[in-house]
């Protein structure tokens, strides 16, 4: 059960990521859930002590994860239209 919520919380962080950011993030749900749960782990590392401010959900900190989650997309937007202009 906590991978199932784990899964949901991940992809409702990543899916506010690409509202905040105005952007789809490629292959729908899935890739939701992989920019939250990548955005989670990406705030782990940047924000190091302070990855574990605001709430928490299913083990995801909800603050930290998002603003990684809006850098993943960030890059992964720049990366992807880079790619399509080749």
């Amino acid at each position: 059960m906590e991978l199932i919520l784990y899964l949901i919380v991940g992809g409702l962080i990543g899916w506010l990521a690409g509202l905040i950011l105005g952007k789809d993030v490629p292959m729908g749900c899935i890739g939701n859930i992989v920019a939250g749960i990548v955005g989670a782990w990406i705030a782990g590392e940047l924000l190091g002590s302070f990855s574990d401010f605001g709430p928490s959900l299913a083990g995801i900190h909800v603050i930290p994860a998002l603003i990684g989650a809006v850098i993943f997309v960030f890059i992964l937007s720049i990366i992807l239209k880079a790619a399509k202009k080749k």
